[in-house]
């Protein structure tokens, strides 16, 4: 068995890939895979994809060593360096229920290839939202159930953590036994020094990083939580899919009201601010609660919802003090 960069495991052991085996059967239903059989092959089992993209695959396996489902996550990089940044980060937000825990590294020598090995949990958000659900929207406490664990989680990373995720948003989030945030592929520790770069989905990235500020906080992932809350009442995502940043910039005024000295003091002052785009030349209001009416969502509710979705970040809800709404601490 190889040993890698021991200085950097600290207690997390590095398992050979080879005790892990693909499971066949498709496994975004997370009922369905829990009773699908598992074939032994000496001390391995079948293993299957859980998802795949630019960034690498991930698989579910049944390891060996614990006697657990777990997900291994794979970088198409074969740097080994992207996978122990995503690893000390995971290490460090280790201990929450709701953010997804690191069981160990594993180490493929004929490939000279690092894994992340994972705690399995179940299905994305996202394929629960508009693949089992078909993009039929959750009812009110429904929503509630889950922001609140989805914010728990965040205020753990900020608060004690010092972690910006940086691209939480329904893929990234895991349904299970509980509500789990995962993929911290983009995150970064808060002792980094700016610029801190564009990163994120442009649909779940909060209009300062649109607008190119380098020194953005952990509000950004407040925002990112508003427009997965938005989301999870519409079935859709509130600014759709906008084809480029400015495009964005434009949907979130049309809903959120074009900025003023008043809802964005400090609009001027971002480095792209009338260069990306020019906001619509006569100002109009938010439009925000017409969106979500109050049969649709209480006043409680629209509370958390337009705190985090609030475009100047200074005035933006943090995961904590989103908690400490009635919303949450009256129901």
């Amino acid at each position: 068995m190889a040993v890698v960069c021991a200085q950097a495991v600290d207690s997390w052991p590095i398992w050979n890939l080879q005790g892990y085996g693909v499971e066949e059967t498709p496994i975004w239903d997370h009922v369905d895979c829990e009773e699908t059989p598992i074939w032994d092959l000496d001390d391995c089992v079948e293993t299957a994809e859980l998802g795949s993209g630019t960034f690498g695959t991930v698989t579910k396996a049944w390891s060996y060593k614990t006697g657990e489902s777990v997900a291994i996550k794979t970088l198409s990089s074969s740097s080994h360096d992207a996978v122990w940044r995503e690893a000390d980060l995971l290490r460090a937000c280790h201990g929450h229920l709701n953010i997804v825990q690191l069981r160990a590294m594993s180490f493929d020598r004929s490939a000279d290839r690092l894994s992340l090995v994972m705690e399995y949990v179940g299905p994305s958000l996202h394929d629960v939202l508009h693949r089992a659900r078909r993009g039929c929207p959750f009812q009110e406490d429904v929503v509630r159930y889950l922001m609140r664990q989805l914010l728990s989680g965040a205020d753990h990373m900020h608060r004690l953590c010092h972690v910006v995720h940086r691209d939480i948003k329904p893929e990234n989030v895991l349904i299970g036994d509980g509500v789990k945030i995962c993929d911290f592929g983009l995150a970064m520790h808060m002792s980094q020094s700016p610029p801190y770069g564009h990163h994120g989905t442009r649909s779940y990235m909060a209009p300062e990083i649109l607008l190119g500020k380098p020194d953005y906080d952990a509000t950004v992932d407040a925002w990112s939580l508003g427009c997965v809350m938005a989301e999870l009442l519409l079935g859709e995502r509130l600014f759709g899919r906008a084809a480029d940043d400015a495009d964005q910039l434009l949907r979130i005024f049309y809903i959120l009201g074009v900025p003023d000295q008043i809802s964005w003091p400090s609009y001027n002052s971002m480095p792209l601010a009338g260069e990306l785009v020019a906001p619509p030349s006569i100002p109009h209001r938010n439009r925000l609660r017409e969106v979500f009416p109050e049969d649709c969502l209480s006043r409680q509710g629209f509370q958390v919802l337009s705190g985090l979705l609030s475009c100047d970040a200074g005035k933006r809800l943090s995961a904590a003090d989103a908690l400490e709404l009635p919303w949450f601490t009256s129901n």
